[in-house]
């Protein structure tokens, strides 16, 4: 590994209600969490990944760089939701300059969207099982109309983006930065704002991928709905412990129904992949996002899937130096700064 500030890159994940922002330094110790840091950004600016207010975003972007006091400038982000696609596919066994050729012909067969109107990429994973003269392969597609904007955003903010990620990918990274490789299947789960994602490994290899429109903003739109209050005031009754708007037992019973809906729709997924991998059972399911702290959510979810639920910790292999960085504090955003952190630990001579 090599040592030095010119290959580390600051990690910036650009949530529709949050962004976060964290720097991951190397030393002969090992990696060490030299910042974190998070800013809510305001309602509309950015609406189920799509960047509706590119101006107040680069302000928000800049706005929490210099908050956090971090000068470094080249930057690791990345995007998710229904924009992208992630397939595993099997080709013919060739080199990797070879299938850079011919990856656009192999896509067309796997993307629902016109090919001219996204952009490829692809990591070849080895040899097929089953046929030693083909090779797995990851492909990613993405609308380059959505990465066009998120590149754009970073500039606006005056930084330089080097690395342009896939959500569930960086969670991943980071996942198998700090929990022990397992031959049996994991389940990494993301609930965000206007997404829940859903990435099904087997060791360290993604097999299933799954992304569908639920997340907290479900929660808080329900609050507007009954109480006709602001998207900002709905977002403070949620994590209230209590409130003159609204009575614990509405705030529940809203609760309640909004995580039901999520446990279904991951049962559903669920359902699918054991039907195209019979012979395989998740041992454990991992959850991220702004919804993972839901206590009854991971208690429904542990029941709906009969499996052990857990949140992830992104910061459990990290040195953090405690007289700089609130450790209480990480305890309680862990979940939320996963993907970040995932960006965080990527490097400038990455692939």
């Amino acid at each position: 590994m090599l040592f030095g500030k010119k290959y580390n890159l600051v990690g910036l994940d650009i949530g529709s209600c949050t962004f976060k922002v964290g720097e991951i330094v190397d030393s002969k110790k090992g990696r060490s969490l030299k910042n974190f840091s998070m800013l809510d950004i305001p309602p509309g600016v950015i609406e189920e990944g799509a960047i509706r207010e590119p101006d107040i975003a680069a302000q928000k972007i800049r706005e929490l760089f210099k908050t956090a006091g971090i000068k470094e400038q080249n930057v690791a982000i990345s995007i998710g939701g229904f924009s992208i696609i992630v397939k595993n596919i099997t080709v013919q066994t060739m080199t990797e300059a070879e299938l850079q050729e011919t990856i656009q012909l192999e896509a067309e067969q796997y993307i629902p969207f016109d090919i001219s109107d996204v952009n490829l990429d692809f990591q070849i994973i080895g040899e097929n099982e089953s046929n030693p003269n083909q090779m797995n392969v990851i492909l990613v597609a993405a609308k380059k109309e959505m990465v066009e904007d998120y590149l754009n955003v970073v500039q606006l903010a005056g930084l330089n983006p080097l690395i342009l990620d896939v959500d569930a990918f960086a969670l991943q990274n980071i996942f198998e930065l700090n929990y022990e490789g397992e031959a049996e299947s994991v389940a990494l789960i993301d609930i965000g704002a206007s997404k829940t994602s859903l990435n099904i490994l087997k060791g360290y290899s993604s097999v299933f991928m799954r992304d569908v429109s639920l997340g907290c903003n479900q929660i808080n739109q329900k609050i507007i709905s009954l109480v006709n209050c602001s998207a900002e005031d709905a977002e403070e009754i949620k994590f209230s412990e209590k409130s003159d708007k609204i009575s614990k037992d509405d705030l529940s019973e809203i609760t309640s129904a909004v995580v039901s809906d999520w446990c279904a729709e991951i049962r559903k997924a669920l359902d699918f992949f054991y039907s195209t991998y019979p012979d395989e059972q998740i041992k454990r399911v991992v959850l991220s996002g702004g919804g993972a702290n839901i206590k009854e959510f991971q208690e429904l979810l542990a029941v709906e899937t009969s499996t052990e639920v857990e949140t992830i910790d992104p910061f459990k292999n990290l040195m953090i130096d405690n007289k700089k960085l609130d450790a209480s504090y990480l305890e309680q955003v862990a979940p939320q700064a996963a993907i970040c952190m995932g960006l965080a630990i990527r490097r400038a001579d990455d692939k």
